[in-house]
């Protein structure tokens, strides 16, 4: 059941993104990823389990790191990463001892890293803005240009 709520909640976030168009702005899958990343450190935080928290903010950490290097460069690594994310919950258990993990939580996690990972990997084919990548402009000049458009 954890799988198939993972799936449905997953084209649920990503279909209402698109709806309400919060995925237009290249950084929404990036934040996604990061969140996501960040529920195995919660899940140490409420069993009280230093060493776990320890380990899970270092794995945080690192997909986090690929998040805004996706965000900054090339979008695919975002899709990479959430579903390396999603090999994690696989073998969770097995590298990370975290008393606070619930018992269906990998499941639901792969499921929705998944779905994911592969709504994503659609839109960067389909060449939604959201797929145009930064660096060509560079930062400071997409900034810029978003000021000017923004600006009174």
């Amino acid at each position: 059941m954890a799988p198939l709520i993972g799936l449905a909640l997953a084209l649920a976030v990503s279909g209402s993104a698109a709806w309400i168009g919060f995925d237009r702005d290249r950084a929404f899958y990036p934040v996604v990823m990061v969140v996501i990343a960040s529920y195995y450190a919660l899940f140490a935080v409420m069993a009280a389990a230093p060493q776990a928290l320890i380990a899970e903010t270092v794995a945080m950490g690192a997909f986090a790191l690929v998040a805004v290097a996706g965000f900054r460069v090339n979008l695919w690594l975002v899709v990479a990463a959430l579903a390396a994310h999603g090999v994690f919950d696989l073998f969770h258990a097995r590298l990370i001892d975290n008393p606070g993990v619930p018992a269906w939580w990998p499941a639901f996690c792969l499921a929705y890293d998944g779905v994911a990972a592969g709504v994503l990997a659609w839109l960067l084919r389909r060449g939604r803005p959201a797929a145009r990548v930064v660096a060509r402009q560079g930062l400071r000049a997409a900034h810029t240009a978003h000021d000017r458009h923004a600006s009174p």
